[in-house]
């Protein structure tokens, strides 16, 4: 294993701190260090939280600012963060007109989340809501979760949801608009290679150099199977008939695709894929309205994409397209 590191015991805590350092006009990292929070934070606003483990960067803290997030709570290395962190990004942040929990389908996050909704509504008589994201196609059930994982879909959730919580939409309205944009939001992804945790100090699964790992899950989780290594037009092919087949007929519809690298892949290679999904796509008589390419939902080292796809109507397309300004991602500013 090679790694930019001092000691896996200090990795998160030293790269928050860079993080918060390169980004001081967007965000705070709490003295505690237990959560990035955005640093105009607009009172009478519903807050928006979300969180997870860590290695999946620029995902959450990169989303933390206008537009999108209120604040992140990172985890260790794939490890949900806990419920205190939770409670006090919350109480952190809360603008009086309550919390929405954006929460990926993973067991140890969902069951965090719900114990620090709890302590918010008892402790501190706040209001709070949860969405959860389920938007991997790949497999029913994991290792981490029961039911579709919460995978690159989140990021389009939490766009959509932080520009129209931006706009001053209340909270029960936010959690309705999420949950629309998740259940119109299917990713699946392929790996090309494993991940590797700093603290294992070796690849997560063993991967041969002519195989891939089809369905792979953000952490290096299993997918629907081994596989020999295929073209760019083969993958996106089996990926994106995948997907139009779960939504029925896509002809004429608007949609944003969004093809995410695993933090190992060059551009290259990503905007190779999104040409290859872009012309499936017109196939089937999809309109690709609007689009988005990058690393953003990574799984540390690890070599592969997603790709997601959205149906949005206009209403969605006009909160993606509102001004944004964060560390990762940012437009209209």
């Amino acid at each position: 294993m090679k790694k930019l590191m001092n000691g896996t015991e200090t990795i998160l805590a030293e790269s928050l701190a860079g993080f918060a350092a390169a980004h001081g006009d967007i965000v705070v990292l709490d003295p505690s260090g237990k959560f990035v929070r955005r640093r105009d934070l607009k009172p009478g606003k519903v807050a928006l939280i979300s969180g997870g483990g860590s290695g999946h960067e620029p995902l959450h803290a990169g989303f933390v600012g206008m537009g999108m997030l209120d604040a992140a709570c990172p985890g260790q290395v794939f490890t949900s963060p806990t419920p205190d962190q939770m409670l006090e990004a919350a109480q952190a942040v809360d603008g009086g007109a309550g919390v929405l929990f954006i929460v990926k389908n993973y067991e140890g996050d969902v069951m965090n989340f719900d114990m620090a909704a709890e302590m918010l509504k008892d402790m501190a008589g706040i209001e709070v809501l949860q969405l959860i994201t389920n938007d991997d196609i790949a497999v029913e059930d994991s290792l981490f979760t029961t039911g579709r994982r919460g995978v690159a879909g989140t990021l389009v959730v939490e766009r959509i949801v932080g520009a129209a919580a931006e706009q001053g939409m209340g909270l029960a309205d936010l959690l309705a608009l999420g949950e629309r944009v998740n259940r119109q939001s299917k990713s699946f992804g392929v790996a090309l290679t494993s991940c590797t945790v700093p603290a294992a100090g070796k690849p997560t699964f063993d991967l041969g150099p002519g195989d891939m790992e089809f369905g792979v899950g953000i952490h290096g989780e299993p997918g629907r199977r081994r596989a020999p290594l295929a073209s760019a037009d083969e993958i996106a092919t089996e990926i994106c008939e995948g997907i139009c087949k779960e939504f029925g007929d896509v002809k004429g519809r608007n949609g944003l695709l969004f093809v995410n690298g695993f933090g190992g892949t060059p551009l290259m290679e990503l905007y190779l894929m999104h040409n290859s999904a872009r012309r499936i796509f017109d196939a089937h008589g999809l309109r690709i309205a609007r689009s988005l390419t990058g690393s953003y939902v990574t799984s540390l080292d690890m070599a592969g994409c997603s790709i997601t796809l959205t149906l949005m109507d206009d209403d969605m397309l006009s909160h993606w397209d509102a001004p944004l300004h964060t560390a990762a991602l940012r437009w209209g500013v």
